[in-house]
């Protein structure tokens, strides 16, 4: 793909977002590991490069770096945060602990004039940006200037003549204002890129590359009913439509009625169809499991060996076809992120799988662009934006050991949550109930009582790698708490979590 901008990571807990706002520009953009080889990055030939931030001190002995030859392949290059304190440092600048740490929204005064400003008004001029930073730039390196700062630091570093571009701040991040503009500004003033990036040439282009790859050979869908799935089905379908069986693994974890309604939605359709019913052999895989890691690998590979037994059932099928999505893959680690969370499509997949070959056309997708996708596939709107639901299902939202008991017991929280809460407007993005390990004393009939602690959570977010927790009215939380204490007999306590992410994830495991 020409135009790729690569966005090298360090371990930024926003490296998601400077790729997912890259392509919202219509520019390409993929993330690979801050010390991706030099050779690797000219193969590729970025028309530009951004440095993530990352957690380390640049002069850790620990700390994550770089080729430093990078800096003399005359691609432009655009540091954020830790990214430009590597910059500066590799380039012969010093980095160290500054006046004082800088969190949360901040005044920056952009003091010289720079084309990653244009637009901001002639210096002296001022913007409120994303601060979160420990260590600062002491002193630049020869052949920079300085174009920014803050009361405690060096806020934006540049060398225009050599293309290297440095900032302190987050632009990445909704919080900084006009950061959209700093990305065009580096874009299409210094890296001198066109709006190449379209959906409708990805569908093109993902229906050539299936057709090339499958021939006149099968393919088997892990077919799930969620929004990745259903559009990785159409999309296959447009591609091989006499060659493509889906699978419904109905693995006992799914939310009230699912099984069926999915059923329902897909067995009408021009598609071959098949639902296995695998509860107990799942619960038998998950029995005294309590690590969330653990059971998400556990599910992983009881899919594939599902899958597999059906595919032997139908002959031999070559191809086994998932609906894995981007974030799947950068969440469960890289050389400098940490492991989230190992998804059950991803850090779950077993070694020896029976297939010839993985068929992901979404994997390289964030969550907006399927839904687009999906829309350009011409998909019903109630799938497109149907509730966000993890593979490993409400495997993930029983905290501790997994029982059918315990699975039907929130089954019926989360039914009257998510009914309740279908009643506002808007609604949130994400929300569902959590069965947690905590007991509580309550009482009920007089009697006293030592019951699981259900916890609700709703989040407000339009891309799934940044959220907060929903203002849900009180007047819906006291409804909902009242309902499920009063048709579960095991529940006398309901509480809801506030929690943004960062710091928590939106899922509770």
């Amino acid at each position: 793909m020409k135009n790729v901008v690569l966005v090298l990571d360090f371990g930024g807990q926003y490296k998601e977002l400077i790729a997912r706002l890259v392509r919202s520009l219509n520019v390409f953009a993929e993330i690979l590991p801050g010390n991706t080889p030099i050779e690797k990055i000219k193969e590729i030939d970025p028309v530009g490069i951004i440095l993530t931030g990352g957690p380390k001190s640049v002069y850790a002995p620990d700390a994550p770096t770089c080729d430093k030859r990078i800096f003399d392949l005359g691609y432009p290059i655009l540091g954020i945060c830790y990214g430009m304190q590597l910059m500066n440092y590799t380039l012969g600048g010093k980095v160290g602990k500054g006046k004082a740490g800088e969190y949360g929204q901040i005044t920056t005064r952009i003091t010289a004039t720079s084309k990653l400003f244009n637009g901001f008004g002639s210096p002296p001029s001022s913007t409120q940006t994303l601060m979160s930073h420990g260590d600062s730039v002491l002193e630049i390196p020869p052949g920079f200037k300085q174009t920014a700062e803050t009361d405690n630091c060096i806020a934006a570093i540049e060398n225009p003549e050599a293309r290297l571009y440095g900032v302190q701040f987050h632009p990445e991040a909704a919080i900084s204002i006009a950061g959209e503009r700093i990305f065009k500004n580096f874009l299409f003033d210094i890296c001198g890129t066109t709006e190449s990036y379209k959906l409708k040439d990805y569908i093109d282009e993902q229906i050539a590359i299936i057709r090339q790859t499958v021939g006149d050979q099968k393919v088997l869908l892990a077919l799930s009913g969620g929004l990745d799935s259903s559009v990785c089905a159409a999309l296959l379908a447009k591609a091989v439509p006499e060659q493509l069986t889906c699978i419904f693994v109905d693995h006992g974890l799914m939310r009230l009625n699912e099984g069926d309604e999915i059923e329902a939605a897909f067995c009408n359709h021009d598609l071959h169809f098949i639902r296995v019913n695998a509860e107990d052999r799942f619960l038998s895989k998950l029995k005294g499991i309590i690590d969330p890691e653990q059971k998400r690998k556990i599910i992983g590979e009881e899919f594939i060996r599902v899958f597999e037994e059906e595919a032997r059932k139908l002959g031999k099928i070559p191809f086994l076809a998932q609906g894995t999505i981007y974030p799947d893959i950068v969440e469960s680690g890289g050389a400098y992120g940490a492991t989230i969370k190992s998804h059950h499509n991803v850090g779950g997949l077993p070694e020896n799988l029976d297939f010839d070959r993985l068929i992901e056309p979404l994997s390289m997708l964030f969550k907006n662009e399927v839904r687009e996708l999906g829309r350009r596939l011409k998909l019903p709107l109630a799938m497109i934006h149907r509730q966000p639901f993890p593979g490993p299902g409400l495997a993930v939202r029983v905290i501790g050991e997994i029982t059918k008991e315990k699975l039907d017991t929130l089954r019926i929280a989360d039914s009257i949550f998510r009914e309740e809460v279908e009643k506002l407007e808007p609604k949130p993005n994400q929300y569902f109930a959590v069965l947690t390990d905590s007991l509580s004393v309550g009482v009920k009939g007089d009697a006293r009582t030592f019951d699981p602690v259900v916890a609700l959570r709703a989040v407000i977010t339009d891309d799934f790698m940044t959220a907060q927790a929903a203002r849900i009215p009180y007047e819906t939380l006291e409804k909902v708490a009242s309902r499920i204490t009063n048709v579960i007999p095991t529940v006398s306590r309901v509480v809801y979590d506030i929690t943004g992410k960062p710091p928590a994830t939106v899922e509770w495991l």
